[in-house]
C-alpha cells in the first residue's frame, strides 16, 4: 500500500500496517491509529512524545428500543461523545447496571442486548487504545427496558354458538401496559380481539369441538400464543327443567322463584348451587327491631341424577309486626332428593319489640349488647344483629345481621345499618335487580335497618346491601327486597308496622 505524506512538512503517515517497509534511523512516521507521531531507531519504531490513553466519553444517553422484541430480550441504544483531549480511541464498551452486560464498539452508539423486561438499566462507557482504557463516563439516566408481554393463560365454556374465554393476563407484561388481546379459534382459526379478560367468541357452530389460543398484545406487539383451552364444543340444548332457565357464559342458570321442581334429562355433573331462605320481618313500635336476612349457602361440583325430581322450596319472608308486636320468622329455602339428603337454609330471626331478643334465624334480629339482647342465629348461614338500646329517652335498635356482616349498631338516636349480604358467582345468570351492586355482582340476604325513635330526632337506617329494608324514626317500615331473602326494617315512634321480609332464591347452574 502507498505511503501517504502528512500535512506537515511531507511527513508520512497511515496506520500501523502502513509503516515503511525499509526504514532509515531517524525517519519520522505519523501512525494515525495510534494518534503519535513515531521515529525509527536500531531498535524499532518509538513515540515522540507519551503515549496516551484515550479520555473519558461524555454526554451519555440510552434509549430503549422495544419494538418487536421477545420477553427478557430487551435492547437499547447508548449513544455518547468522544472529547479530543488525549489519546485517540479504537473502541469503546457499554457496561449496564444492574446485569453487567456489555457491548463493545468502534463509533457510536452501540446496542445492548439481552436486557429483562420491564428492568430499569443504566449505562456507562470506557474508551480504550493500545495504551490503556479510560474510567468509566458518568452513567446514563435508568431507562426500562421494554420487551412484547409473556403469553396469558387462556380458559373456554361453551354456550349456544358461542364461548366465553376467560383470560388469566400474563406475569409479565414485557415492562409496557398490554392493551389487547387476540384470541383465535381451532378449527376455522378465525381470530377476536378485545381489551377485556373475560369475552364471549361468538359465531361458532353448535356441535362442533373448538380450542381457543390468545396472545397479549403491548406497544411493542404480540406475545407467543397461550397454550390451548381445552376442547369446547358449543350446544343449544338445554339439560333440566324447572324455573327461570337462562344460558350464559358457558352455564346453563335455573333461578327458582316460587316452590317448584328441578328435573334433569340428563346427569349433570359439577353442578353448583346457591339457596337463599327468606328474610325476617321487623317489629313494629314502639321501638321495632329490624329481621335478620334469610340463610345464605352454596354448593358446588354435585351430581344430578337423570330423571330425578329435585323438590324447591323458596322460603317465604316473615310478616313485619304490627303495634308494639314482633314479626315473624323467615321461611326455610331447601333442595331435597338430593344423594346427600337435604340442603336447606334457615329463614332470617324476626326483629324484638323494645330493640331486644331478636327471634332465632339464619341471620339475628335484636341487638347484642346487655340492652339488646342478641337473638340466636346460624354462624353458617348468617351473622348476628348490631347492637341495640332500651334505656330512655331514646330507644333506636340495630340493624338485622345479613349474610355477610353483622348488622350495625345503633349510633346516637340513630338506628344501625342492615348487615351486608353475600355475592356469590353461581348468581351470574339470574335476572336483574336481585340485589345488583355493581355490573355482575349480585348480592343476596341483607338484614334490615334499624329503627330510631325519640323527641330528639333519632333516625331509622338504611337495610344492607343484598335487599334489606330501610328502618324508620316514626312510620311504618321499608319491606326487604322479594326473592333476596332480605330483613324487613324495623318501625320506631308509634302507630307504624314492621317491614316484611324478603323471600328466598335458589340458583342451579351447570356446564353447557
Amino acid at each position: 500500500m502507498a505511503i501517504r505524506k502528512s500535512s506537515i512538512s511531507g511527513t508520512p503517515s497511515g496506520n500501523t500496517a502502513n509503516r515503511p517497509t525499509s526504514p532509515q534511523v531517524g525517519q519520522t512516521y505519523f501512525n494515525g491509529e495510534l494518534g503519535i507521531l513515531e521515529i525509527y531507531t536500531s531498535y524499532g519504531w518509538f513515540p515522540t512524545s507519551v503515549p496516551q490513553t484515550p479520555a473519558v466519553p461524555t454526554s451519555v444517553v440510552a434509549t430503549n428500543q422495544g419494538s418487536g422484541r421477545p420477553l427478557n430480550n430487551g435492547q437499547a441504544s447508548i449513544s455518547f461523545n468522544i472529547p479530543a483531549t488525549a489519546g485517540t480511541p479504537s473502541s469503546f464498551t457499554v457496561t449496564s447496571s444492574p446485569g453487567g452486560f456489555t457491548n463493545t464498539g468502534t463509533s457510536s452508539p452501540i446496542i445492548i442486548t439481552g436486557l429483562q423486561s420491564s428492568t430499569s438499566y443504566t449505562y456507562s462507557v470506557t474508551s480504550t487504545n493500545t495504551f490503556g482504557t479510560s474510567a468509566a463516563s458518568t452513567a446514563s439516566s435508568a431507562v426500562t427496558a421494554t420487551t412484547v408481554p409473556q403469553a396469558p393463560s387462556i380458559f373456554a365454556a361453551s354456550g349456544n354458538t358461542t364461548a366465553t374465554i376467560t383470560i388469566t393476563p400474563p406475569a409479565s407484561n414485557g415492562g409496557s401496559a398490554i392493551t389487547q388481546y387476540s384470541i383465535t379459534s381451532s378449527p376455522n382459526t378465525t381470530t377476536q380481539t378485545t381489551s377485556n379478560t373475560t369475552y364471549t367468541f361468538t359465531g361458532l357452530t353448535n356441535g362442533t369441538t373448538y380450542t381457543f389460543t390468545a396472545t397479549a398484545i403491548n406497544a411493542n406487539g404480540a406475545s407467543l400464543p397461550s397454550a390451548a383451552s381445552g376442547n369446547v364444543t358449543p350446544s343449544n340444548v338445554v339439560k333440566a327443567t324447572g324455573g327461570n332457565i337462562v344460558t350464559s357464559g358457558g352455564y346453563t342458570y335455573h333461578s327458582f322463584l316460587s316452590t317448584g321442581s328441578f328435573v334433569p334429562s340428563e346427569q349433570l355433573t359439577g353442578v353448583q348451587f346457591m339457596v337463599v331462605a327468606g328474610g325476617g320481618g321487623g317489629a313494629g313500635s314502639n321501638v321495632g327491631g329490624p329481621g335478620g336476612a334469610g340463610g345464605f349457602r352454596t354448593a358446588s361440583s354435585q351430581t344430578f341424577n337423570s330423571g330425578t325430581s329435585y323438590t324447591i322450596t323458596i322460603g317465604s319472608g316473615g310478616t313485619g309486626g304490627g303495634i308494639g308486636s314482633s314479626g315473624t320468622k323467615g321461611g326455610n329455602s331447601s333442595i331435597s332428593g338430593l344423594g346427600f339428603s337435604t340442603f336447606s337454609c334457615t329463614g332470617g330471626g324476626l326483629g324484638g319489640v323494645g330493640g331486644g331478643n331478636g327471634g332465632n334465624g339464619g341471620s339475628a334480629g335484636g341487638g347484642n349488647t346487655t340492652e339488646g339482647n342478641e337473638g340466636g342465629y346460624s354462624p353458617v348461614e348468617g351473622y348476628a344483629g348490631g347492637a341495640s338500646r332500651i334505656s330512655a329517652p331514646a330507644y333506636p335498635t340495630g340493624g338485622g345481621g345479613g349474610a355477610g356482616a353483622a348488622g350495625g349498631s345503633y349510633s346516637g338516636n340513630t338506628g344501625g345499618v342492615g348487615g351486608i349480604g353475600s355475592f356469590t358467582t353461581i348468581s351470574g345468570g339470574a335476572a336483574t335487580g336481585y340485589g345488583q351492586l355493581s355490573a355482575g355482582n349480585y348480592y343476596f340476604a341483607g338484614g334490615g335497618g334499624g329503627s330510631g325513635y325519640g323527641p330528639e330526632g333519632g333516625n331509622g337506617n338504611v337495610g344492607g346491601i343484598g335487599g334489606g329494608g330501610a328502618g324508620t324514626n316514626y312510620g311504618s317500615a321499608t319491606a326487604g327486597t322479594a326473592n333476596t331473602g332480605g330483613g324487613g326494617g324495623g318501625a320506631g315512634g308509634t302507630n307504624a308496622t314492621g317491614g316484611a321480609g324478603g323471600s328466598g332464591i335458589i340458583i342451579i347452574r351447570y356446564p353447557v
